[in-house]
């Protein structure tokens, strides 16, 4: 099966999305897939890995409730625990309260105490504000060695910081 997101290479990922509460399905080459911010998987899931770790103090107690399942998406107790990803935003109200105790014995507390996102500033330069975004992008076509791409980004970068 092709990429249905660039359609020149074979699928190897399946990945769900939910947008107003409408699940699909995309089926995307690696490359397209590392482009929207996923991984190819095979590796370590850390919540995974931190629920093994934590053994069956927190584990094993909090998520063996085998008929516990999200009503929207389906993903069930078991399957958080063996893979540490949850399947939709609804299932964090499903599996609050383990959540929450989790986070309490993992970090001491469930609330969230850090810093602030500050959006850019009003007064920034448009132009700027693009061009950081261009180089970031073309950081990102490097890394993941999509070379089309990044000599798209480079040009428009080029562009951008030609003195007239």
């Amino acid at each position: 099966m092709d990429c249905e997101n660039c359609g020149e290479r074979k699928a190897k990922i399946k990945l769900k999305e939910i947008e107003n509460n409408e699940m699909r399905t995309l089926n995307l080459c690696t490359t397209c897939a590392t482009l929207k911010g996923v991984s190819a998987g095979g590796g370590s899931a850390p919540m995974a890995d931190l629920l093994a770790h934590l053994g069956g103090s927190t584990g094993d107690t909090l998520f063996d409730e085998a008929g516990e399942a999200c009503e929207y998406c389906g993903t069930g107790a078991g399957d958080f625990r063996k893979s540490g990803r949850l399947g939709c935003p609804q299932c964090y109200a499903q599996f609050d309260r383990q959540l929450r105790a989790l986070l309490r014995r993992v970090h001491g507390s469930s609330q969230h105490m850090g810093k602030v996102y500050v959006s850019t500033a009003p007064d920034a330069d448009p132009e700027q504000v693009r061009l950081s975004t261009l180089r970031r992008r073309l950081e990102r076509a490097v890394e993941i060695e999509d070379f089309e791409s990044a000599a798209d980004l480079r040009d428009a970068i080029h562009a951008l910081t030609e003195v007239p």
